[in-house]
């Protein structure tokens, strides 16, 4: 493979893989020895590409030179406006808003032409009711992740008993009919899924797990991911 191809490879890779990519996962996904991946970096790096991370730690890509803002073809306009409209019907008034913005700022600056395909695009979402509901504070919980801030919530088990628990929250994952909270149970000392319509109550609880959370999630997803490829084993 031409040193050229390699590099936009070794890009495209770095824009759609969940960062931090580590070393070793760039090198297997572009065909590459270890050796030539860091080359390949550092050849990026010098070429203008801004790439967080070193070796040990893993990679992200933070701004990539050769791709201009908003060049974006018809079918990837296409799939923009789907997504977020799917968003704008989820039920979480922050994330509707937030998409509505997004979509106001992209056709902004999309080339001539290629706004009316965003604004008339072919796939379209119905949905006369908001897809899921929730009793929680989703900006509290959402702030709580990103800050690693413990939370205290009065939370309704399903035996409909009211519990108190302490929780790192992880995540907050939407499924088709619920919207959960991924957590660290305290009371437990493991994983547990959190109903978002279950969750009476949520507060701080004055005290951070910093720098934990990328791990826990990595971990949680990991065991989450094994769970179902056991029942097709």
């Amino acid at each position: 493979m031409a040193r050229s191809d390699r590099l936009l490879r070794l890009l495209q890779a770095m824009r759609v893989m969940p960062a931090p990519i580590t070393a070793s996962r760039l090198a297997e996904e572009t065909g590459v020895s270890l050796r030539s991946l860091y080359r390949d970096i550092d050849s990026l790096r010098a070429a203008g590409a801004r790439i967080e991370g070193e070796r040990g730690y893993g990679y992200r890509l933070v701004e990539d030179f050769a791709l201009p803002p908003q060049t974006l073809d018809r079918d990837e306009i296409e799939a923009l406006a789907l997504g977020l409209a799917e968003v704008q019907r989820m039920g979480d008034p922050t994330l509707a808003r937030a998409a509505a913005s997004v979509l106001a700022k992209v056709g902004a600056r999309l080339p001539e032409g290629h706004e009316q395909q965003l604004i008339h695009a072919i796939s379209q979402v119905y949905r006369p009711d908001s897809r899921l509901s929730s009793s929680a504070d989703l900006d509290l919980i959402r702030a709580a992740c990103w800050q690693e801030r413990a939370l205290r919530l009065r939370y309704i088990d399903r035996d409909g008993e009211a519990t108190e628990r302490d929780i790192y929250p992880l995540s907050l994952m939407y499924t088709e009919r619920t919207l959960t909270v991924l957590a660290w149970c305290c009371l437990r000392e493991d994983f547990r899924m959190f109903r978002s319509d279950r969750i009476e109550a949520a507060e701080d609880a004055g005290r951070s797990f910093r720098p934990a959370r990328a791990a826990l999630l990595r971990n949680y997803l990991a065991r989450l991911r094994s769970r179902e490829e056991a029942k097709y084993d």
